[in-house]
């Protein structure tokens, strides 16, 4: 069995808990779970699973839960999930060698997104920072957490594990951390939910965030969420707004979640229709073009404002690189985009084999078929 302790806090989750710890028993993984105040069936069935199960008495911080729920566990290499989240895929081999390796650094693990709308099931793929040593790492954020560097607070300069939960996200340690990519992939199903509900879970959020940006006081990364959760609302301004805020703060470009934040900002001024304004990341293109998804937003951006051999250079420069967030910004959306240039500026045979290298990719393949029915 490997020396791996999965953590997830749980509320009322009896719809997702067993097909989650399901799929973890079939890998042998030892199961930890805090729960924060369930009514339903949650803790009955995961009793069913493990016997490493917690209370914690919710404080409106998710960080708090989930630094807990990592103290209860057997081995120091821990893997956190969400109830709404079930295992895929996990290479064994590969994770042994990731723990011998990289002991202070993040791994991303793949989560796969699941979106129904009007009837139609999609998939979004991300890299999120999941897999870690609970010596190096602690989570800090009372909604949205993240992981930040544990203090070497021991005499032998280790991380105290044992050390008790404080309930506040405001000591977000900023240091960058540094990440590489760990064999596990994840079904993510919560999104598949109504518009309603996830509209409700949105304010829930902001309300949470709105509390601690007034008793913390101005911050990045509560900026970053704030303006995250109004553009799932679709309120746009908003978004902009805090966004805006955030990256006015002195922010380091290595970080995560303020490569997202820059990237996200460019996408709402898109959606608002600032193609002009949109121009200006150009002056922050050195310190984040070091990954596919800001590359590719530039594309985007220069296509709206009508510049699209700078367009086009820009989508085959996101299409030529490893390091990514989102799915198919280093392929086939790239590739897509430029036939797209392509198509509208009379460059056929150009456009038939950008949309070739889309793979399956649905909207690629019905250009190509239309296009090869002309021909």
């Amino acid at each position: 069995m490997l020396p791996i302790s999965v953590c997830i806090i749980s509320k009322n989750e009896e719809e997702h808990i067993e097909e989650c710890c399901r799929r973890l028993a079939a890998y042998g993984l030892e199961i930890v779970l805090t729960d924060t105040g369930s009514t339903d069936r949650t803790v009955e069935i995961a009793r069913k699973y493990t016997e490493h199960i917690y209370h914690f008495d919710w404080c409106n911080d998710f960080s708090a839960a989930k630094n807990f729920c990592m103290q209860k566990a057997s081995h120091d290499w821990i893997l956190s999930i969400d109830c709404d989240e079930y295992i895929e895929a996990l290479d064994e081999k590969g994770l042994l060698h990731c723990m011998e390796c990289y002991p202070e650094a993040a791994g991303r693990i793949l989560i796969r997104n699941c979106f129904t709308l009007d009837g139609q099931t999609s998939y979004e793929q991300v890299r999120v920072s999941r897999f870690v040593n609970r010596r190096s790492f602690q989570f800090a954020g009372t909604v949205h957490e993240q992981l930040v560097h544990r203090p070497k607070s021991t005499a032998s300069g280790t991380a105290d594990t044992n050390a008790s939960p404080v309930c506040s996200g405001k000591d977000i340690n900023p240091a960058p951390v540094r990440v590489y990519p760990a064999p596990i992939t994840i079904l993510h199903v919560g999104y598949d939910i109504s518009e309603e509900k996830m509209q409700e879970k949105c304010r829930r959020n902001i309300t949470l965030l709105e509390q601690e940006l007034k008793t913390q006081g101005p911050d990045p990364y509560l900026y970053y969420q704030l303006g995250q959760s109004y553009r799932r609302l679709k309120d746009y301004e908003q978004a902009a707004r805090y966004l805006d805020a955030g990256l006015s703060m002195d922010v380091d470009p290595a970080l995560d979640y303020v490569q997202t934040m820059v990237e996200s900002y460019g996408y709402t001024l898109l959606d608002l229709k600032q193609y002009k304004e949109a121009l200006h990341l150009l002056g922050v293109y050195d310190a984040f073009c070091g990954r596919a998804d800001f590359v590719f937003l530039m594309g985007l951006i220069y296509m709206n404002n009508g510049l699209f051999d700078a367009a086009v250079a820009e989508f085959q420069k996101s299409a030529s690189m490893e390091e990514f967030a989102v799915e198919g910004v280093n392929s086939y959306k790239a590739y897509y985009n430029i036939g797209v240039i392509y198509e509208c500026s009379h460059h056929i045979p150009e456009a038939v084999e950008a949309y070739r290298k889309c793979g399956d990719y649905e909207p690629a393949l019905a250009r190509l078929q239309q296009l090869l029915h002309k021909a």
